[in-house]
């Protein structure tokens, strides 16, 4: 097992980061010698589009400490994470988004409190989800929906930001999934975690459309839950059953000699069932669209380049 060489490795990932990542350099490196002189920083481009990587290498010339991961192409917030902590070679290992939504200076209240205490992992929860009605409410109808579908316990609102030892990062990235939901991974690899609240800031334009929120839904229920294949299954058992029932009613009037008139029920039973065939083929379809990426055993992220100026000391 690789030896830490160093006390702390700050990663974060770049993605359209260009206007944050000057000020994210400064507060972070004066926040960490705060604590430590022996540190890296890692940023991790993930084929951003804007100059980002450029600014990024801009600051790698001129400090040995910081080392840029240049992705070959986009794998995604989530991928360009798990490189990044892949690559880290830290006693402990501060986990931050460049936007500064999460204030850098949380690394000194993490760091008191996982030395002070036996914790492996001190990560960050808002205290109030941010963003108008629409963005609040179908924020707690999806966490609603993974505390009744995931067996794992995910902490409501929690934030990318957390101070992690070295044992829980070598553990974390041994996970390998290629549709990676790592909100589950964080809290599935296990540990002593401790969730601390603070105030995240905001930004002009969030990266997480409602797309990209209802995509990352689905992945974290069909990565973590099996209760959507029983659901299908008990469904499908009470639709059949009530179509006995209701068989059986329709032969009681056809001996009886009445008969129903009109198709509005029929059509309303037709289009009934339909749809719900549809629904569980589609539910059936996510888990069996894992299995079929899964079992390619394609690379995790792809790394065009490792980034850093040499120290000639």
């Amino acid at each position: 097992m690789d030896q830490p060489s160093i006390k702390i490795s700050i990663v974060t990932t770049l993605y359209n980061s260009a206007s944050y990542i000057g000020d994210f350099y400064k507060r972070i490196r004066s926040e960490t010698e705060k604590i430590t002189q022996e540190y890296e920083i890692i940023l991790v481009d993930d084929c951003s589009p804007d100059n980002s990587l450029e600014l990024a290498l801009r600051i790698c010339s001129s400090d040995t400490r910081v080392k840029v991961i240049e992705l070959a192409r986009n794998f995604g917030h989530h991928r360009a994470m798990m490189t990044g902590l892949e690559k880290a070679t830290g006693e402990l290992v501060f986990l931050i988004d460049s936007d500064l939504e999460e204030p850098p200076e949380l690394l000194g209240q993490f760091y008191a409190l996982l030395t002070q205490g036996n914790w492996d992992v001190v990560y960050g929860c808002q205290e109030q989800r941010k963003g108008g009605y629409f963005e609040r409410w179908s924020g707690a109808l999806a966490w609603w929906l993974v505390d009744y579908l995931i067996p794992v316990k995910i902490p409501h609102n929690h934030s990318t930001v957390r101070l992690m030892k070295r044992k829980y990062v070598r553990s974390l990235v041994l996970h390998k999934e290629q549709k990676t939901a790592i909100g589950g991974l964080w809290v599935l690899t296990g540990f002593k975690q401790i969730g601390v609240k603070f105030t995240k800031g905001s930004r002009p334009k969030t990266s997480y459309s409602f797309t990209a929120r209802l995509i990352a839904l689905l992945d974290s229920v069909t990565s973590f839950s099996e209760r959507p294949l029983f659901f299908v299954f008990f469904l499908g058992a009470g639709i059949f059953s009530l179509s006995i029932a209701v068989t059986i009613a329709l032969l009681f009037l056809l001996i009886a000699g009445k008969t129903l008139p009109g198709w509005i029920s029929v059509m309303a039973s037709v289009w009934l069932l339909g749809g719900l065939v549809i629904l569980s083929i589609g539910i059936v379809g996510l888990y069996t669209s894992r299995i079929f990426v899964e079992t390619k055993m394609r690379p995790y992220s792809i790394i065009r380049e490792i980034h850093q100026m040499q120290n000639d000391k």
